[in-house]
């Protein structure tokens, strides 16, 4: 039950970043989007990856995994397009 929740969570804190992911590619505007905060953002998830690993957690790894590449293709968008 606890690892169903964690999925969820992970699920649905992930897919969260889809829309600006894909406004991003699509407009090739970034003009709002702080390239500080997902600098920071993907500083945080890779951390996070590290403690999954550490403790062993799969659900924290995956989603954090699938996050690191959604927050990394908005932090290419905003370099490519400013």
């Amino acid at each position: 039950m606890i690892t169903m929740l964690g999925l969820l969570a992970g699920t649905l804190t992930t897919i969260a970043f889809i829309p600006q992911v894909n406004r991003a590619w699509r407009t090739r505007s970034t003009k709002d989007v702080s390239l500080s905060m997902f600098a920071i953002l993907l500083t945080g998830v890779f951390m996070w990856i590290v403690y999954g690993f550490a403790i062993g957690d799969i659900p924290v790894i995956v989603a954090n995994i699938i996050t690191l590449g959604l927050v990394a293709s908005v932090i290419v968008a905003k370099l490519r397009f400013g």
